[in-house]
């Protein structure tokens, strides 16, 4: 017989989830209409222009990223937008008094996340094949990159949420901090391409790794071994999960 506490996790996790498909027009499509413009434009006009990648067609180098791309994207507006107007209109409330442990309502804020960027995330796979068959080498990194940095952009949503006063704030972290790092991540390009000053630079930058991550899953093929890629996920995940129930423990702009 199902305890209380797994009720309301599973009622938090439906309510996540209902949130964003009730209105898919507005959450799932958009991103699908985008792949396939992308697409068009990079892996037909461009990438005819573009000698192979580490000896694979640009099209199929492209793939993956764009698949990471919305991954991340995806899971950082559901978990963000979803906080704040439930900060913004007092449901949280509801949510803090309920008898969930701040572990579980954390992981069912982050699931409804990571079920939005997956639903994605396969939607643009299934878009790509209408260009082309990209294989999937590795399934099983595909699937713990998806998942592992579904989770850590879900968890930066939920800090950036906590952190805005206005709904404005929340597009201020996606178009100076993580649109610059996935363009600058290798979705759309091969390190090997860029000087090595921007080499370096590009090192730094937490995407290019899981990116890399995903394409080698898929191709095979990566600018950074995957071990590498997997170990700077890990610790991320680790880093802002464990930030993130720590903020709800404490409160951070939750009560009132």
């Amino acid at each position: 017989m199902e305890t209380s506490p797994l009720i309301g996790f599973r009622s938090l996790v439906e309510r996540e989830i209902v949130r964003f498909t009730s209105v898919f027009l507005q959450t799932i499509f958009p991103p699908l209409i985008s792949s396939l413009l992308y697409l068009s434009i990079f892996g037909y006009t461009i990438g005819a222009r573009i000698p192979t990648i580490h000896g694979i067609p640009y099209l199929h180098f492209l793939i993956p990223g764009l698949v990471m791309m919305y991954v991340i994207e995806a899971a950082y507006q559901n978990t963000s937008s979803s906080l704040f107007i439930s900060r913004w209109a007092g449901h949280i409330q509801e949510i803090l008094v309920s008898p969930l442990s701040y572990l579980e309502m954390v992981l069912a804020i982050l699931i409804g996340g990571l079920v939005r960027s997956l639903v994605i995330a396969a939607g643009v796979y299934l878009v790509s094949l209408s260009f082309t068959v990209t294989p999937i080498t590795h399934p099983v990194i595909v699937l713990v990159m998806a998942l592992f940095v579904s989770l850590i952009f879900s968890s930066v949503g939920v800090i950036v949420a906590l952190a805005a006063e206005q709904f404005e704030h929340l597009t201020v972290c996606t178009t100076f901090v993580i649109t610059p790092l996935i363009f600058f991540g290798g979705v759309f390009h091969s390190t090997t391409m860029l000087p090595e000053v921007l080499q370096k630079a590009t090192a730094m930058n937490p995407v290019f790794y899981m990116v890399n991550g995903i394409r080698y899953g898929m191709l095979g093929v990566s600018d950074v071994p995957i071990g590498r890629c997997l170990l700077v996920v890990f610790c991320l995940f680790f880093v802002l999960f464990s930030f993130t129930v720590f903020l709800f423990k404490s409160g951070f702009k939750l009560r009132k």
